[in-house]
């Protein structure tokens, strides 16, 4: 008698014929679909509820994702992205091997093109996002410019890779703007960015203490990634988020308008201006940085041409 397959064994060997590719657990449930047709068969005449063939793969995916951590407890070589919709993938890489291979090259395909992209790559397509989605306009802080006082790598911990300025006030009425002039409460939030091509529990703690470091002096404080790998990932992310309030963006190179913040920042009140002080006197562009925001408190209106874009 024939030894029956489960759900599980289908999608491992589904994805272990596809290693790297990423898939929903739709795009699972359909090949499960196409690959099982009697397994898919047998459930549908089993169940009163499925009578097409997408509530067949609507069931499957849901199955999918409700027996992940179960998978992926027996088949450690299957990852998941985070966000959503999750992916799945299979990989014989160690967590180190994925990072390292990330850091070499990232392959972002784009119809039948594709370009190479490294870090300093994501600095404009992040700018795009926050200026078009969040209304945060921002400058890029090259570390290189800096005064390299402390030697090499002294500024690691020290410089983000973006800052951005965000006029909360921007849609207020004239008289409310006004009003807030005389009782000269805040009309900004100073944002700051530490970016990563991909974080993954083989760097999630220092990627994650860099970004509390180098935005220890702004309102809101952002670790942004174009990869995270895995629910566990996750896990930590959120918990550091709960002791030091830094949030975390996933950047979408593919479609950048579908980027979006996983973990929201813990705002604190008051900028730290004695940390400005330092990187002023470190860093060139962070001093022009700081201009622009006085700048905005002269003329109470942001002049977009002055930023990235």
């Amino acid at each position: 008698m024939m030894k029956k397959i489960s759900l599980g064994s289908m999608v491992f060997d589904l994805l272990k014929d596809q290693p790297e590719k990423q898939l929903t657990a739709r795009q699972i449930a359909k090949q499960v679909f196409a690959v099982y047709p009697a397994y898919c068969m047998a459930k549908r005449e089993a169940s009163t509820h499925l009578e097409t063939e997408n509530d067949v793969i609507t069931q499957l995916a849901a199955e999918i994702g409700a027996h992940r951590p179960a998978l992926q407890i027996k088949h450690p070589q299957i990852k998941t992205t985070a966000g959503r919709p999750k992916k799945y993938y299979y990989t014989e890489k160690t967590e180190e091997a994925e990072i390292e291979a990330a850091e070499e090259q990232s392959v972002v395909c784009n119809g039948e093109s594709a370009e190479l992209l490294s870090e300093q790559a994501l600095y404009p397509l992040l700018t795009n996002y926050l200026r078009n989605e969040l209304n945060v306009f921002s400058l890029r802080i090259d570390e290189k410019k800096s005064s390299n006082k402390k030697g090499k790598n002294g500024n690691k911990w020290l410089h983000p890779d973006l800052v951005g300025l965000e006029d909360i006030g921007a849609h207020w009425e004239h008289t409310v703007k006004e009003c807030i002039a005389y009782y000269g409460d805040k009309r900004t939030r100073l944002w700051s960015f530490e970016v990563k091509k991909t974080v993954n529990m083989s760097n999630v703690r220092e990627a994650f203490f860099q970004a509390v470091s180098n935005s220890s002096w702004a309102n809101l404080g952002y670790l942004v990634a174009m990869k995270i790998d895995g629910g566990e990932t996750m896990r930590e992310l959120r918990m550091l988020n709960a002791a030091h309030g830094i949030g975390v963006i996933q950047l979408d190179t593919l479609n950048v308008s579908e980027s979006q913040i996983l973990i929201l920042a813990r705002e604190k009140e008051l900028v730290d201006w004695n940390s400005c002080h330092r990187l002023v006197q470190e860093n060139p562009d962070f001093k022009r940085y700081i201009r622009l925001v006085k700048q905005f408190y002269q003329v109470k209106e942001i002049k977009p041409y002055d930023w990235d874009r």
